[in-house]
């Protein structure tokens, strides 16, 4: 062989060995990248972790914040509302009643025509209108005013098979899902909003009060007879249905609970005791927070971030608002400190809250083999494309971690209003049955969360107690349930009684 082509194969031989080379580096450093962001995603399991003996601190912590609530104004994180609703409807209303239920980026309004015991629902209607988003941090008079004008809109396509009385006001139970100090069955003030809107005029004003002057200034005979919460309003929707229920539960954008209390163990209660000797009870237990609720890194962030840090700490790791963006921040973390999605981070991965809850549900969910939901939700909503089935699967685990800790500490929830009212055990003889009114999207739509939680329920419980408790699904609960409490507080009661 000439000196020219040994020359030749040395170099080749070299270009080959130089090409392996960077090959391995290649391997090596994606292996290495690899190896960063499973530790990532382990560390973050770890950290959310919800072994049941976890999950039974956080139910013991809960009972215990509801008596410091109950004995006195300020004593706990939950605000333990009184509601003032002592009697929730029996199924004996009777008339055409309306209902405007507010709680997050859309309302409805809905009218109902009750029949009494033989045809209870006779017929319903209702209507969803999106909140345009700067009214939603613009001022009390914009927003009320929107919707008095929605309403009215709405009462003018009142058609057959509604029959309002002659001579007499329509009434309206209005769902306002956001913390008040109620005064009576029909006033209250706001204490703060949540769920993204931020109206600062109409902090610490009365919410009926600001809806009746958008009504009266274009002339439309309405009248509110009853402001509840919109967790208030399922379990009277519950109830109406169902005599067993005791407790309501909203898991949707936002979380909140409420039951039925005895109104004498109500400490901080310094009125006559209402004579049916209950009383509603709106927990607020968004605002609920202990030590031994399983926070990480990611959560810290996403609150000091928020519009209200340091509140709504429960509300931030079980509720639809939020899920989406925890699972968004890991990915950030592992994009930023693993290169998990390549060498550049995605700059829609940096934007908070562009991952909903709905499309991490979507994912979560996704059966196909090459896991193609998942691709396409990555593509479409982060522009994250060409990811591997094995970076999909790793997206997969992600959503079941923060799923199932939401799902698992919303059942401690549930486990703690039971032990308060003493429904976590089966006493001698007694055959008691224990209803918990839900409602949400959350809890509607995504099956992987509902049955987590509805499992871990069981588990907590224990077969015996769990075959006296049941959880069922009370739709649009927060609608009809305003209904049903303005039919049950109408002012013209009294004059049908006396």
């Amino acid at each position: 062989m000439g000196k020219v082509a040994v020359g030749a194969a040395v170099v080749c031989a070299a270009a080959v060995c130089a090409a392996a080379a960077l090959v391995v580096r290649h391997r090596m450093k994606s292996s290495g990248r690899w190896a960063r962001a499973m530790a990532i995603l382990r560390e973050f399991e770890d950290k959310s972790g919800t072994p049941i003996g976890k999950l039974r601190q956080v139910a013991d912590a809960m009972t215990v914040e509801m008596h410091a609530g109950l004995a006195s104004e300020g004593g706990s994180k939950l605000k333990m509302l009184i509601s003032y609703v002592d009697n929730l409807p029996t199924g004996d209303e009777q008339g055409l009643f309306y209902a405007l239920d507010l709680g997050g980026t859309n309302f409805r309004v809905l009218r109902i025509q009750l029949g009494g015991k033989e045809k209870r629902v006779v017929k319903q209607e209702f209507d969803e209108v999106s909140i345009p988003p700067n009214l939603m941090t613009g001022t009390s008079e914009a927003l009320f005013d929107f919707i008095a004008e929605t309403l009215a809109k709405f009462v003018d396509t009142e058609g057959e098979g509604f029959h309002p009385a002659p001579g007499r006001q329509r009434e309206l139970g209005f769902t306002f899902s956001f913390p008040v100090w109620q005064t009576s069955i029909a006033s209250g003030t706001l204490i703060k909003w949540t769920k993204g809107f931020n109206i600062e005029d109409a902090v610490e004003q009365d919410v009926v009060g600001e809806l009746t002057k958008s009504v009266e200034k274009i002339g439309l005979d309405m009248r509110v007879t009853a402001l509840v919460n919109d967790t208030i309003g399922t379990l009277a929707g519950g109830r109406y249905h169902n005599q067993d229920v005791i407790a309501a539960v909203i898991l949707g954008t936002g979380t909140n609970a409420a039951y039925v209390e005895r109104a004498h163990a109500i400490p901080k209660w310094h009125g006559l005791l209402p004579k049916s000797g209950e009383m509603v009870i709106n927990m607020e237990w968004g605002n609920f927070r202990s030590s031994h609720l399983p926070l990480t890194e990611y959560d810290q962030a996403l609150d000091a971030e928020s519009l209200n840090p340091g509140d709504q700490i429960f509300e931030k790791i079980i509720s639809g608002m939020y899920l989406g963006d925890i699972v968004r921040r890991v990915l950030c973390k592992m994009a930023e400190e693993a290169s998990f999605f390549g060498d550049v981070v995605p700059p829609k991965l940096k934007v908070p809250f562009i991952l909903r809850t709905p499309d991490m549900s979507a994912m979560h969910h996704d059966t196909s083999s090459d896991l193609r939901v998942v691709g396409s939700k990555l593509k479409d909503i982060l522009e994250i494309s060409n990811t591997s089935l094995k970076m999909r699967k790793v997206v997969v685990a992600l959503c079941d971690i923060v799923a199932t800790r939401a799902a698992r500490l919303s059942a401690a929830g549930i486990m703690g209003v039971l032990k308060k009212l003493g429904r976590d055990t089966v006493k001698e003889g007694e055959k008691q049955k224990s209803v918990v009114a839900l409602d949400g999207g959350l809890y509607e739509h995504y099956t992987e969360f509902r049955t987590s939680m509805e499992s871990t329920l069981k588990e907590l419980l224990g077969d015996e107690v769990a075959e006296h408790i049941s959880v069922e699904h009370s739709n649009d609960g927060s609608g009809i349930g305003a209904a049903l409490l303005a039919a049950s507080h109408s002012q013209y009661l009294e004059v049908e009684e006396s």
